[in-house]
């Protein structure tokens, strides 16, 4: 919905008439869609220098870039939220650049309802510019939590695939799927933490709060409500502070299943090497074996020379020899065994008397403990798994 300059064109001052109206021509247009207090919804472009003049804001305060911030400025709240752009008023509410998939669905199915009265945070009414912070931040956690949701079964899934300990190899495929969602699951959490530092920000600040509170200081009826009865200011705190606790559960949600990936990765690595040992190991034996038949392959050598003896005369001679060439062998590759066995096997624990038990209570407590840590983390894991 922009209108950008033509190449090569710049214009930096315009301290005369038809400069200003030259660069009022070429100035962005922003497509806007306005909401009422009542919900109705109307369409229409303008240019960027009349909207801040009209709004009584300065240029800089429409230069939306991707990022996330609340701040207000002459009565007026300006909120951006990424992609989503802001502007609220005690009487309306404006969306400047509306053209995004997700974005319009909202704007037509939800907002105006929301706006009109519904999804207020207490019974009694509230204020415009309350329902619309709360629509807004309502929209942007549901979109957090929408790609949590995303996420979650693709990752567990995968994992489930990966942990298998019958597995002797990995797939790749599925470890660059894997990959990607850690990367995904990495801006989800950078994303959360930058929106839950956005409102801590304001509740550090109280006369921010204040602010917020546009209608509180524009109409003397609200005003007189609030220091009355209905404290405005401590309504939009329990709001911002309602919605900083989801994007707390929501960063918690997003660090366990990073956690639940790392300890895949570990049991991963761990099957891994558990198949490798024992390829190892059979390589190892195999080698034994080999060496063992030529040990005494070494006498069918001596044999096989072109060297007359009066051995090979005997018939029972040749029978003889073979038998003592695969008992030897035999015989050599179990000690062989016998000894690998020794060295590898864990050894067994030292025997410990009754006595020296009973006077130790605590180390079974800490194997108690031990396992009920091990059964947690199961646990856990389960719940996050049926999750």
């Amino acid at each position: 919905g922009l209108c950008f300059l033509p190449a090569g064109k710049f214009y930096q001052h315009a301290p005369t008439e038809t400069s200003q109206a030259t660069l009022a021509s070429v100035s962005p247009v922003f497509a806007v869609m306005k909401f009422d207090k009542e919900g109705n919804t109307t369409y229409f472009e303008k240019k960027k220098t009349e909207l801040y003049q009209e709004l009584g804001l300065q240029a800089r305060d429409l230069r939306f870039q991707h990022v996330m911030s609340i701040a207000t400025r002459n009565n007026r709240i300006i909120m951006r939220m990424e992609f989503l752009k802001a502007v609220i008023t005690p009487e309306f509410l404006l969306i400047l650049d509306y053209r995004n998939l997700s974005l319009e669905r909202w704007l037509l199915n939800e907002l105006a309802s929301q706006l009109a009265g519904e999804g207020q945070l207490v019974t009694y009414s509230l204020p415009f510019e309350f329902r619309a912070i709360e629509a807004i931040l309502q929209y942007w956690i549901s979109e957090l939590q929408g790609r949590l949701n995303t996420l979650q079964p693709q990752i567990l899934e995968i994992l489930e695939d990966l942990v298998d300990p019958k597995l002797l190899s990995v797939d790749r495929s599925k470890l660059h799927i894997l990959l990607q969602n850690g990367k995904s699951l990495s801006e989800l959490e950078t994303d959360v933490k930058v929106f839950k530092e956005t409102i801590l920000e304001i509740l550090d600040e109280e006369e921010v709060i204040e602010e917020l509170c546009l209608s509180k200081w524009t109409d003397p009826q609200v005003f007189e409500e609030s220091t009355s009865g209905i404290d405005h200011a401590e309504e939009m705190e329990l709001l911002l502070e309602n919605y900083y606790r989801q994007a707390e559960d929501l960063l918690n949600e997003a660090r366990e299943l990073r956690v639940l990936i790392d300890d895949s990765e570990s049991i991963i690595f761990i099957n891994l090497d558990s198949h490798r040992n024992v390829m190892m190991r059979l390589n190892l034996q195999l080698t034994m074996g080999t060496f063992s038949v030529s040990l005494f392959g070494l006498i069918g050598v001596a044999f096989g020379m072109n060297l007359e003896s009066s051995l090979e005369e005997d018939p029972r001679i040749f029978w003889l020899v073979t038998g003592i060439m695969f008992l030897g062998s035999g015989l050599i590759w179990r000690r062989l065994l016998s000894f690998l066995g020794r060295h590898l096997e864990p050894p067994l624990p030292p025997h410990v008397p009754a006595v020296l038990k009973k006077s130790q209570p605590t180390a079974g407590r800490v194997e108690i403990k031990t396992s009920i840590k091990g059964e947690t983390f199961g646990l856990s894991r389960g719940t996050l798994t049926n999750q």
